[in-house]
């Protein structure tokens, strides 16, 4: 095992690591834009943002992962229990040169799989029983090297923090609307009712408009990331008809999982190697995790071409 685990042999991508820089850099200053607008607007409630503001950071950034792989019901395996599983976590680490992340297996019928975890050190791969039973060993392979491919670009934490400045922005909205920002303004004269409502509105308004510019940037990022994973395990497995196969497969499969099944993963689709929704429900382009996988498959096809092999 190399001495430098931060380095791995999935293929550097200096556009995924061009956009995500640009999106930090972008985020960073509405946030700063953000947090400041809030400490003028709200002056002696500036300790509070403070307060909140840091504490929404570390809760996002430190346990988001913990949290989002305990909602989607994965609990580790051993190789005992999942042979073939650890099999190919084995090999692909062996192959990457990464460390073995903790593997975790969730009990549903919705083919997908993901990864979580802000760094190699804490890193978790999760595929579900309905994945594995769907397919084959290669396929299998190339649906991990794309979840590895995440954890070793450090995509996972990158997508934590960019998605922080919209979860924040929609926590202060939803506060300010329902609690009157943190108890309303009763017990003031009328001018300063209509002076603190007028605070009041122009917050909410400010934290929509950066919820929305937000939202819109971790989108971009989120499938140029899914792009940039879907070529990396092409690369590193050397069968980007695998992936292909794999992603067709799951694709299809999505339209025999009842409704209810996909609504309850579907608030995961972010962490998932596939968007957990029927064919008829995707939503624009715009607003998806994911690419299209017409841009999945073409791109793929294009890397079989380079490599001259299926």
């Amino acid at each position: 095992m190399s001495s430098t685990p931060t380095k791995t042999r999935f293929a550097p991508d200096r556009g995924l690591t061009t956009r995500m820089v640009s999106t930090m850099f972008l985020i960073g200053l509405l946030y700063v834009v953000f947090v400041g607008a809030l400490i003028v607007l709200l002056r002696g409630a500036w300790p509070i943002v403070v307060v909140i503001a840091g504490g929404l950071f570390i809760l996002q950034f430190w346990f988001s992962g913990r949290i989002a792989a305990f909602s989607m019901g994965a609990k580790e395996v051993s190789p005992e229990q999942f042979p073939e599983l650890h099999g190919v976590v084995d090999r692909l680490c062996a192959l990457a040169d990464m460390p073995k992340p903790k593997v975790c297996v969730a009990e549903t019928d919705v083919p997908n799989a993901f990864a979580t975890g802000r760094n190699q050190k804490n890193a978790v791969v999760c595929a579900t029983t309905g994945l594995l039973r769907r397919l084959e060993t290669d396929e299998l392979e190339g649906v991990l090297a794309h979840e590895l491919s995440h954890v070793a670009h450090k995509d996972v934490a990158v997508m934590t923090i960019a998605g922080f400045l919209g979860v924040m922005a929609g926590f202060i909205t939803r506060i300010g609307i329902e609690m009157g920002f943190w108890g309303g303004f009763g017990g003031r004269d009328d001018d300063d009712d209509r002076n603190e409502g007028l605070v009041l509105l122009v917050v909410i308004l400010f934290s929509v408009v950066v919820y929305a510019i937000s939202f819109l940037l971790t989108r971009m990022l989120s499938r140029y990331r899914e792009l940039s994973a879907d070529r990396s395990a092409a690369l590193l497995t050397g069968r980007p008809s695998a992936l292909a196969s794999a992603l067709t497969k799951v694709t299809g499969a999505m339209g025999a999982i009842p409704t209810q099944d996909l609504r309850q993963a579907e608030p995961f689709n972010a962490f998932y190697f596939a968007p957990a929704f029927k064919a008829r429900e995707t939503a624009s382009n715009l607003l998806s995790t994911h690419p299209s996988l017409e841009q999945r498959l073409e791109q793929l096809g294009r890397i079989s071409a380079q490599l001259g092999r299926g």
